[in-house]
């Protein structure tokens, strides 16, 4: 036979559960401090984020060179470029170089300054004793009582995003890059130094104090290094769908420079944006100028040899047949013109596969055909009305021409001088009022969820960790075995921890307090005992534990005094002769006591000793023996037992853990009773079953359990720091 476990079924008791949790508050309660001060101190040294916004519109624009085709070549020209894909495009341009570039430089952005020494702690004691302040006239560093400006700093092209120490000492400064002197200069001025790879080294440092002794890390960074940094904090995309309204962000801790910085944008984007549409109209415009001379000659040559024909043959009469033939030729003459005018630019920008190109050659071609066409009815006609509506027409065709260059050459020189480009800006930025990062209230209100979810997790785990045994039940039904008393906590039983690790007196709580819960509860044992003894012709009492700091010594010692006050002959014996410690309850030496009488160094009569109850004797633990457990085998322990019996009513024995020595196992070969002490929420189910099996296997037996400390807070944490140390001497 052997005893086993019974696995109950997987239930989770609510109830118990909660009031586990509500048990340890404190627990709860120390989490959710401690993350509270963990956010207080993470927004202390975060400083505040603030937030600017703008926004453009985008209008729809044509080429200025498409002025010469009128609406309908314009709308053929525009390849239906819709408002999403100019969005798009200009969404690229704001995050440009060719934007943020000159922001950042006009500003200075790309000049970045940090304190040598920027510990947490620092941060901590002191968060805003350190600021970089960005305008045009450079950046200005602002340091506790010091301040100084850096109106120029230039570095070649190898020093580009590398940190370098800048070393104050009095009124000169000193530029390290950790192993050698780059740049040595005075204060208030500026210092040039040209370097043997090329580029030189350009700072200017003013500052009204000459007597800065400090050092800082300075960078400066390349222009896409720059334009990277500056994007983590910008954002461009557009409102709605096909809205051509673009919306801008910036963040930042300072808010006047962001502020600043977004204008900037906006105005370096508009200024770009006027210069191209410039450059387009310029464009043109030079064309035009290369053409009209042209034309004008051309148009001077067709008059005169009209006029010349004209004087050679008078008038000549021109029916409406004809005169609707030259309308006809004009017309198609003035739009071949344009189209080739317009071939010969798109193929300067585009491929001949390309589809803008390939309509206007289609274009061309049919124009072409219709010319052909009226030539042909051309020659039909007589001779000299043929060669008259010839003349007329390249006339007329170059006079329009001609005149409509002209025009457009105007038309586009007004319009250059005027341009104010397609991008209107509807807001502008304006200093923020409020930080937008970090959130005190939500990171405070997330700091107590995560912090009383962090207590509950610990507050289960605590529990889980203390799995022991925390019901009666569980030991009767699993294991079959009588519960003869439960004890519960005293406050006695935490002052003796404190007393063992001082080597002082411990007192016996029943003659200390008799009318203690817990005297009363072993009262209660004393009972379970008289009638678990009725039935046994002897009176020897063991008393064991699974483990180490489960009670036995303190229920020993106040059960003996609770039967020796009822009138009993009580003797008391410490049959640890390892770790035993009963003879500080009786405020005894620990000189001759078991071990002695077991080696035969001393009588009986000598290691008893009398307590201050009279009915009450002790035998202490003796000095450490080599091998106790062998001691207990010799028969002189028994011997010593038969002899005693005979004065007392009552023998108690306390022995040591049966899970770290056999001592309890051998001494239960000679007793009537044998009892387990259980420690709640400590002793486990299977250090309770492999001490029963110990037992069975020595063919004795556990007549009782007594489960001690019982508390009832839901936390079953508590668990006492005494430890029993053996060592295996057996």
């Amino acid at each position: 036979m052997s005893y086993s476990t019974v696995k109950p079924e997987d239930t989770i008791d609510l109830k118990s559960l909660v009031l586990s949790l509500i048990a340890q508050w404190k627990l709860i309660l120390v989490c959710i401090l401690l993350s509270l001060v963990f956010a207080i101190l993470y927004l202390r040294v975060t400083p505040k984020i603030y937030a600017v916004d703008a926004m453009v519109q985008v209008e729809d624009k044509s080429g200025a060179s498409s002025a010469l085709l009128g609406k309908d070549l314009s709308s053929i020209m525009s390849g239906g470029v819709g408002g999403s894909q100019i969005s798009d495009g200009e969404v690229e341009i704001l995050k440009s170089r060719l934007v943020l570039g000159k922001t950042i430089q006009q500003l200075n952005l790309d000049i970045d300054i940090t304190p040598e020494s920027n510990s947490f702690l620092k941060k901590l004691v002191s968060p805003i004793s350190f600021e970089n302040l960005y305008s045009a006239n450079g950046l200005q560093v602002n340091d506790s009582n010091h301040s100084f400006v850096v109106k120029k700093y230039k570095v070649p092209q190898a020093y580009l995003d590398q940190k370098l120490l800048l070393t104050f000492s009095q009124n000169i400064y000193t530029l390290t890059d950790g192993n050698h002197i780059l740049l040595k200069g005075q204060l208030n001025k500026l210092e040039v130094k040209n370097t043997p790879n090329g580029g030189a080294f350009e700072v200017q440092i003013d500052s009204a104090n000459n007597n800065l002794n400090t050092s800082y890390y300075i960078s400066k960074y390349a222009i896409n290094t720059a334009t990277n940094r500056f994007l983590e904090s910008y954002s461009v995309q557009e409102k709605g769908k096909q809205t051509s309204i673009l919306g801008l962000t910036f963040q930042g801790t300072d808010k006047a420079l962001i502020t600043e910085a977004l204008n900037l944008v906006l105005v370096n984007y508009k200024q770009q944006n006027i210069e191209s549409n410039s450059a387009q109209k310029a464009q043109t415009l030079s064309f035009l100028n290369k053409q009209l001379p042209e034309l004008k000659q051309d148009l001077d040559v067709a008059e005169k040899v009209f006029n010349r024909f004209r004087e050679k043959n008078n008038t000549v009469d021109v029916n409406q047949e004809a005169q609707l033939f030259l309308k006809q030729s004009i017309d198609l003459e003035m739009q071949n013109i344009v189209l080739k005018e317009k071939q010969a630019e798109l193929a300067a920008k585009y491929t001949a596969q390309h589809p803008m190109l390939l309509q206007v050659n289609a274009q061309i071609a049919a124009i072409t055909g219709k010319i052909a066409e009226l030539n042909a009815s051309l020659k039909r006609l007589p001779e000299t009305q043929r060669q008259y509506l010839q003349l007329y027409r390249e006339v007329e065709v170059k006079n329009q021409l001609y005149t409509n260059l002209l025009n457009t050459y105007q038309t586009l020189s007004v319009a250059k001088a005027g341009e104010i480009g397609n991008v209107r800006i509807i807001d502008t930025a304006i200093e923020p009022v409020k930080s937008i990062k970090p959130r005190s209230l939500m990171i405070l209100s997330l700091s107590i969820i995560i912090g009383a979810f962090l207590g509950v997790v610990l507050a289960l785990a605590r529990n889980l960790m203390h799995s022991g045994i925390k019901d009666t039940a569980e030991i009767e039904a699993e294991f079959d075995i009588p519960v003869y008393a439960t004890i519960p906590r005293s406050n006695q039983q935490l002052l003796k921890d404190k007393l063992l690790k001082k080597r002082d007196h411990v007192p016996v709580l029943a003659l200390k307090d008799s009318d203690d819960i817990a005297v009363e509860s072993l009262r209660s044992l004393r009972t379970a005992i008289h009638f678990a003894l009725a039935k046994t012709a002897n009176k020897v009492i063991m008393i064991t534990g699974a483990s180490p700091a489960v009670g036995k010594s303190f229920i020993s010692s106040n059960l003996a005094a609770i039967l020796a006050q009822s009138g009993s002959r009580i003797l008391l014996i410490d049959g640890d002769m390892r770790r035993g410690y009963l003879h500080k309850y009786f405020s005894h030496a620990n000189e001759e006591g078991l071990s002695e009488v077991l080696t035969e160094k001393a009588t009986i009569q000598q290691v008893v000793k009398t307590t201050e109850l009279d009915n009450l004797h002790f035998i202490g633990r003796g000095k450490n023996p080599s091998q106790p457990s062998e001691l207990l085998n010799t028969g002189l322990f028994e011997k010593m037992l038969e002899t005693l019996k005979n004065e007392y009513d009552h023998i108690i024995i306390d022995t040591p853990p049966v899970l770290a020595v056999t001592d309890a196992t051998i001494v239960s070969q000679f007793s009537d009773v044998n009892l387990l002490i259980v420690r709640f929420a400590k002793t486990d189910k299977k250090e309770l079953e492999l001490t029963l099996n110990r037992f069975l296997n020595s063919n004795s037996q556990i007549h009782g359990v007594v489960l001690n400390d019982i508390y009832h807070n839901g936390s079953y944490g508590y668990s006492y720091n005494y430890t029993y140390d053996y060592k295996a001497k057996e």
